[in-house]
């Protein structure tokens, strides 16, 4: 459903991840402009995974978006204070996900891409 919604994005390439695993795997792999992180995932959940992104330089700075169906304030405290950029609940506007994460992929430097 994300990536339909972020279909129409122009000169974005995605790479996905089914798993926290995967996902980081993915991003040794890969480099990233920004992530849409969802907390419930198999094998990890979603906040070690932002956690182990912080705690890496390379990852320190890279914007994530945690979308998630949380939307309980003690859990949006918790990923905001973990180093998420925003924070995103499900259901979600189609429109307001892309302009997001345009806003968000507006504050990569061009040298980034």
């Amino acid at each position: 459903m994300v990536r339909a919604a972020l279909g129409g994005l122009q000169d974005v390439a995605f790479v996905e991840a089914g798993t926290g695993l995967q996902a980081i795997e993915t991003l040794a792999m890969h480099p990233v402009r920004m992530v849409v992180l969802d907390l419930n995932m198999p094998d990890m959940h979603g906040l070690d995974v932002l956690k182990f992104l912080r705690s890496h330089s390379q990852y320190r700075a890279l914007p994530v978006m945690v979308l998630t169906t949380r939307g309980d304030e003690s859990s949006r405290e918790e990923v905001l204070e973990a180093g998420a950029t925003s924070y995103m609940t499900k259901p979600f506007s189609p429109n307001f996900l892309v302009s997001s994460v345009r806003e968000l992929l507006d504050t990569v430097p061009d040298s980034s891409r």
